[in-house]
């Protein structure tokens, strides 16, 4: 069932509808395991996946988080039957839902490292916000997404601030008001996708890239993701020239930096 996991993974703690495995490397695969609904999520999945993502986060042995789905798809988004409550839930009640599903967009952003969606199949609706979340993502040429929510008289706003700062906001404009599908290289086209695989080397492709990520410095991803956090759509002024000469100067003078600058000079791994 999970074939496109490199050898010598090892099962972490996981729930019955959510799998982790962590490679020796490093990396995590985080896995949405419901495929008879396509990995759509509830209430319980969102519980679930936050908290996996809040442990992740202090574990040191994680580097690198891969976020994929069982079956042929990424995810459908919303479960139907836990969609059939909202209609005749109250605001409050809906907006607590609604507010869960945010904190859990916000997490997987602000997850301090990499990321990457393996999309397997069709991203719809919230499942797009998930591989927008994400540091990268890739498909194949039969990956297919679509912000679907406006042909069922929804609107995709708690993970509209992710899809823009995606795939940028003329983009949204057309596929959140179209709901278009996009396939292939239409995907990457529009930057919802880093890159495109071939179907055969799909596996063998994001498992080396999660891979080679590891070998890069711990602190060094982490710190800049929060420089790529802080500066995304900051005007450049003093005040972001004077950020910026801060965070390389403190790098500069700690350990992990220290270590990998004389192990560069020396011409050898750095111990990391």
């Amino acid at each position: 069932m999970y074939d496109f996991l490199p050898p010598n993974c090892t099962e972490q703690s996981s729930s019955k509808e959510l799998r982790q495995f962590l490679s020796p490397e490093g990396v995590l695969y985080l896995i949405m395991d419901r495929p008879q609904v396509h990995n759509a999520f509830n209430r319980e999945q969102i519980e679930n996946i936050l908290l996996t993502l809040e442990n992740a986060a202090e574990n040191e042995n994680v580097k690198v988080l891969v976020l994929t789905g069982t079956g042929a798809n990424f995810s459908a988004g919303g479960d139907i039957n836990y969609m059939k409550t909202i209609g005749y839930n109250s605001f409050k009640e809906n907006k607590e839902d609604a507010q869960n599903l945010a904190f859990l967009m916000s997490s997987l952003h602000e997850f301090p490292k990499p990321t990457i969606a393996r999309v397997n199949g069709a991203a719809y609706g919230g499942g797009v916000g998930l591989l927008c979340c994400c540091d990268m993502a890739f498909g194949t040429l039969e990956t297919k997404i679509c912000l679907s929510e406006v042909k069922i008289g929804m609107v995709p706003a708690t993970i509209g601030p992710y899809v823009i700062k995606a795939i940028g906001l003329r983009n949204a404009h057309r596929l959140m008001l179209t709901a278009e599908v996009m396939q292939g290289q239409q995907a990457v086209d529009c930057q919802f996708l880093s890159g495109l695989f071939s179907v055969e080397e799909f596996n063998e492709k994001v498992n080396t890239l999660a891979a080679k990520i590891t070998h890069n410095a711990p602190k060094a991803m982490e710190i800049t993701k929060a420089l790529l956090l802080n500066l995304a759509h900051q005007s450049i002024n003093d005040g972001v020239i004077d950020y910026t000469a801060d965070v390389i100067a403190t790098v500069r003078e700690s350990e992990e930096g220290k270590e990998g600058l004389t192990a560069f000079l020396e011409k050898r791994k750095p111990k990391f």
